[in-house]
């Protein structure tokens, strides 16, 4: 599969969790679906547990599945004294086998990005057809295709700065390259460490392809994967679709055959 080579934004999944345990804006989104079922909730490509954990502390039955085997140990480790609810699965997410029925399935973090081919976007979406419950709800979110996403420069650019673990700025960069024929955008990630004077002591650079779909396209991946489209929002706050978003979320239901 593309995944397997496609890791290299995940080899320390350590720094993921620094990188992305703040962003929780899903997670209230995803409690209120999870309020309205019953049985085990099912998180795809839920990496080391960033989603999975706060909806087991609030109470609820988890499955965490990912194919990373670092990535689902380090949320094992995170939870290993925690009298939570959750099984972390190690699975390909294009062909799962679990064994049980859910009323609920997600995949957030942008990871329906790292499906590259249609191939794999209908295994994946099968997939997930075959282990919802009747009428089960999917809900999953990417990045919108707009011209500010696609043509960021095949140059380095700024992204962000952080603090790592020993109190060292790092300073994040990009440089990105799409291809309009695979529709997949190649991203190389340059992390600086710098010292307190500002000198850089330290780099590290990462590769990794995400692919993207546009709204016309993903209405009708989703009806042929029997899908019937309940929601499709900007934000996890829940605001209409625009041409000029960021990202889209969609919530989804099975259609029985």
């Amino acid at each position: 599969m593309n995944q397997l080579n496609n890791f290299e934004e995940y080899k320390d999944p350590a720094l993921y969790d620094r990188e992305n345990d703040p962003f929780q804006d899903d997670v209230e989104f995803l409690k209120k679906w999870a309020a309205k079922v019953n049985g085990p909730i099912i998180d795809l490509a839920c990496g080391t547990g960033r989603a999975t954990i706060p909806l087991a502390e609030a109470g609820h039955s988890l499955i965490g599945v990912d194919i990373h085997n670092g990535m689902l140990s380090q949320a094992n480790k995170k939870t290993e004294h925690a009298n939570l609810n959750i099984e972390w699965i190690e699975q390909d997410c294009t062909n799962l086998q679990l064994g049980v029925k859910s009323p609920l399935i997600f995949i957030v973090g942008n990871s329906f990005q790292h499906f590259l081919t249609n191939e794999e976007q209908d295994q994946l979406l099968t997939s997930v057809h075959n282990h919802l419950e009747v009428e089960g709800i999917f809900i999953f979110g990417t990045r919108f295709p707009s011209l500010d996403e696609l043509l960021q420069p095949p140059t380095e650019e700024y992204w962000r700065s952080y603090k790592d673990e020993t109190g060292k700025t790092v300073d994040v960069y990009t440089i990105s390259n799409y291809d309009t024929l695979q529709q997949v955008q190649h991203y190389i990630t340059i992390r600086r460490q710098k010292d307190d004077s500002g000198k850089t002591v330290g780099e590290q650079k990462t590769n990794i392809k995400l692919r993207y779909v546009y709204p016309q396209e993903m209405d009708r991946l989703l009806k042929q994967n029997r899908f019937e489209i309940l929601g499709v929002y900007k934000d996890w706050d829940e605001s209409p679709i625009t041409k000029d978003s960021q990202q889209m979320i969609y919530v989804c239901r099975k259609v029985s055959e």
